[in-house]
């Protein structure tokens, strides 16, 4: 464990953090995909785990920036939350109520993925890096669009359809 001497030494700290976070995602996102029934909800996962690797490429420009090497730090959140999301997708139920699952278990990825964004490009307009600070916003913005189209699949048909167990 390394020392944290500055709000720098937190900010790299949780760059890898979540790098290794998004690593971990682009791992769950094709499983997702591959379980879910609705057309539509597998579209969204493949648009967002072309996204996802976006946002490690837009990670490692910021340790460029920052001029260090990139490398991720055991992320043990996104873990629990991925181990969750195994269950949903490991279990036996109708194609929509699975559906609804893995729209919550996703939009629990999203919510975490906002926080820690919306956390580390408030640190970066701290130390006055805005060039940091507007490459990360752009991820921020893609995570949030991500759970309105997740929140939006599951309002105009999904949840309709689990509720009437199709």
């Amino acid at each position: 464990m390394s020392k944290l001497n500055s709000l720098e030494d937190l900010f790299l700290m949780e760059v890898r953090d979540i790098y290794n976070a998004e690593k971990q995602l682009t791992k769950a996102l094709p499983k997702a995909a591959k379980k879910a029934s609705s057309p539509d909800l597998k579209s969204a996962f493949e648009e967002h785990l072309r996204q996802t690797e976006g946002h490690m490429n837009r990670l490692e420009q910021v340790f460029g920036m920052l001029g260090e090497n990139v490398k991720g730090r055991p992320c043990p959140a996104m873990k629990g939350i991925l181990e969750e999301a195994e269950e949903i997708l490991g279990e036996k139920a109708e194609a929509s109520v699975k559906d609804a699952g893995i729209i919550g278990a996703a939009q629990k990825v999203e919510h975490y993925e906002i926080a820690s964004y919306g956390t580390i490009i408030q640190w970066a307009e701290q130390m006055g890096r805005d060039d940091i600070k507007q490459l990360l916003g752009q991820t921020l913005e893609e995570e949030k669009q991500a759970d309105q189209k997740l929140s939006e699949l599951a309002k105009a048909h999904i949840n309709v359809e689990a509720t009437a167990g199709k």
